[in-house]
């Protein structure tokens, strides 16, 4: 079977930088001279992002990233696409590299204990673990661990809320706590956030769910459904390969093959989750906006779109990490900033 074309990267670490505004430009360059796209996060925290490009091209980068101090170490996970994935590159300095709103975690000093993909199952089995879902509902939606508590967050800015105002309830005859995510970062944080809370026996998936179905054989697995990923494939399934589920980029939200098939589905312009949510004025500018995305398509070119960035007096960026950076109209790293 011959790879895809395009390599996918997404990279974060945690580390200190100083002056993480210093690091946008000289990075963007040398993305911009490897011909990849994506979006890459940058914050005093650390780096945290996706980019895609041809394999050499990703590695060149790679390189370049490892070599600035404090990234020697930085955690890389890679899938392929047939298709670029992005629109351009964007190097964009955050508060947060993935937002909490907790300013004295730091995952660089304390953080729970990493479990590998072959021992998760014995810890999540295990009656005195608590196994906590950091996901947010649209994910935890489309697939998540067997008997995993879910917090039904719509941003993680919610998770420390929820577990301070459920910690009692959690906690009641357990003595491990074990937490998982996507590919590891919210991990990062959320067990780095109970540690400093008091709990103790904190673990978290070494890799997140991605590593888990990449390595764990499909009849000895714990995982039930699908996994949530932030790029063009939607979803994906053991062994990575790819998914059943779409994607509204009207709302951005996850869709099964029966809501694509609904009468409230049109591409680029609503679905079951929000036609209730939009008037008719904002289903004529989607409408409009699908059109420009097709007649571009026609055209081999990538349509971006009429957006609006107004850079803050500091220079950093507040809010959650979702931008409209997909050529097909949907974004990247954390929640979608229009949901309701």
């Amino acid at each position: 079977m011959n790879t895809p074309p395009i390599t996918v990267a997404a990279l974060y670490h945690f580390t200190r930088f100083d002056e993480p505004l210093a690091l946008k430009e000289p990075l963007l360059a040398v993305c911009e001279e490897a011909g990849i796209k994506g979006t890459i996060l940058l914050a005093n925290e650390g780096i945290n992002g996706t980019i895609a490009g041809g394999e050499n091209a990703i590695a060149s980068v790679l390189d370049y990233i490892r070599k600035i101090p404090g990234c020697a170490d930085l955690e890389v996970k890679f899938s392929h696409a047939d298709e670029m994935p992005f629109n351009r590159m964007k190097v964009r300095p955050k508060r947060e590299i993935v937002t909490m709103g907790e300013p004295d975690i730091d995952p660089t000093h304390s953080v729970g204990r990493y479990v590998d993909p072959q021992d998760w199952n014995a810890l999540i089995s295990d009656p005195d673990t608590i196994v906590i879902d950091t996901r947010n509902d649209y994910e935890v939606a489309v697939g998540t661990f067997e008997g995993a508590t879910n917090p039904q967050t719509k941003s993680f800015r919610d998770f420390p809320v929820w577990f301070r105002e459920n910690r009692e309830e959690l906690l009641a005859g357990k003595k491990k706590v074990a937490m998982f995510c996507t590919g590891g970062i919210r991990c990062e944080k959320s067990t780095s956030f109970l540690r400093k809370e008091g709990v103790e026996d904190v673990f978290h998936l070494k890799g997140g769910i991605l590593k888990y179905l990449e390595n764990v054989p499909e009849e000895d697995s714990k995982w039930e459904g699908e996994c949530f990923v932030f790029d063009q494939r939607v979803s994906v399934k053991h062994g990575l390969e790819l998914g059943s589920y779409g994607q509204c980029f009207a709302c951005r939200m996850p869709l099964t093959e029966e809501e694509m098939a609904s009468d409230a589905y049109a591409p680029g312009v609503s679905c079951p989750h929000c036609i209730d949510k939009r008037d008719d004025a904002q289903r004529a500018r989607y409408m409009e906006r699908q059109r420009q995305q097709q007649l571009a398509k026609e055209r081999g070119e990538a349509h971006v779109g009429a957006t609006v960035e107004r850079a803050p007096k500091d220079g950093f960026e507040d809010g959650e990490s979702w931008e409209v950076n997909f050529p097909s109209g949907g974004l990247s790293l954390d929640t979608p900033k229009d949901r309701k």
